[in-house]
């Protein structure tokens, strides 16, 4: 039985209300995702760090979702899965298919992205051990940087946190993202 309180702007503890508000204020109602991880104010506010720096990279929107949803799928995430189909679709410009065969734990068609995806999804599965996989060669030959694959990590280790957040936080799904909806089984 879930034990988490998921917190307004009002409710939260104080550092984390101005976090809160802000999610609020931008997207016109607080992921549960955020009211959840308000409960460790730390937790919260490393998540926030993380977006913003995996969106500092040099991967692409379109890569960088691929890389959110690749690890959310391999980590069964039913929230983030749906979250970040949504945000790949219609924010980010992934094409349908694209999602599609991520959620369906396939390779995207193109050569590049399904590099990506193989890179991430080994991230994942070898808790990085990676540096001697065939899906490293293959990213890195499919024209990433070696710099690029300490980025993925680092998406990787933003959406693991979430991920694990809402294993724990039994994180009910958001109307805003209930199109999208996915399951793990």
């Amino acid at each position: 039985m879930n034990q988490y309180v998921f917190h307004t702007p009002e409710t939260a503890p104080e550092s984390a209300r101005p976090i809160l508000a802000a999610a609020q204020q931008k997207l016109g109602f607080v992921p549960a995702l955020y009211a959840g991880l308000a409960n460790a104010p730390a937790a919260l506010e490393a998540y926030i760090a993380l977006s913003g720096y995996f969106d500092n990279t040099s991967l692409s929107p379109i890569e960088r979702q691929v890389v959110l949803l690749a690890t959310s799928v391999e980590n069964g995430c039913e929230f983030c899965v749906a979250a970040h189909s949504l945000i790949a679709k219609k924010m980010a410009g992934v094409p349908e298919q694209v999602v599609d065969a991520l959620r369906a734990g396939k390779l995207p068609a193109d050569a590049r992205l399904a590099a990506l995806t193989a890179f991430t999804r080994a991230v994942v599965q070898e808790r990085g051990w990676v540096a001697e996989h065939t899906a490293f060669k293959q990213f890195l030959e499919a024209g990433y940087s070696r710099a690029q694959a300490l980025e993925v990590i680092l998406g990787v280790t933003q959406k693991t946190l979430s991920n694990y957040a809402n294993h724990l936080l039994q994180t009910s799904l958001d109307p805003a993202f209930e199109s999208e909806r996915w399951s793990r089984k």
